[in-house]
């Protein structure tokens, strides 16, 4: 569901009502598809998350030291989400501009880290959501990209 942008708030009673107002001015609703697939995601939907969780932590594990391994640091590994945060300063500083360069010349497409806030300047994040071999693939063309740089 991701993208379908449907979640709920716990929130102490006396925010509940500014919640409320807050929401209503930004939009309606979820669409109804939304909540429906919600509502069974929530009652039915245990045993596919089950697999998924362990397709992504697959994934994790092979990507994390994957990306170490070509001199990118992660510092923190990922534990609830599908995407890795990697310290690429050593490839450049400006993060816009290295993505630009990553898909222009490897092929590979990465989130710049100024993204999520100054912070977040000469990192990365790569997603892990697609299968094992398009990681792989990902990966070899990071090394070669990396590799002809020096």
């Amino acid at each position: 569901m991701t993208g379908w942008r449907l979640g709920y708030l716990v929130a102490p009673r006396d925010f509940v009502r500014p919640a409320e107002a807050i929401q209503q001015n930004f939009f309606l609703c979820a669409n109804h598809f939304v909540q429906v697939a919600g509502t069974t995601a929530l009652l039915k939907a245990d045993p596919d998350v089950a697999r998924m969780r362990e397709i992504y932590d697959e994934r994790r594990r092979f990507l994390v030291p994957a990306l170490r391994g070509i001199g990118l640091t992660v510092e923190v590994e990922p534990t609830a989400a599908f995407y890795v945060f990697a310290d690429a300063k050593e490839w450049g500083s400006d993060s816009l501009a290295l993505t630009y360069r990553l898909i222009d010349e490897a092929g590979v497409a990465a989130a710049p880290g100024v993204d999520f806030g100054p912070g977040g300047e000469g990192f990365l994040r790569f997603s892990y959501v697609t299968g094992i071999d398009r990681l792989r693939e990902g990966v070899s063309r990071l090394r070669a990209w990396s590799d002809a740089r020096v």
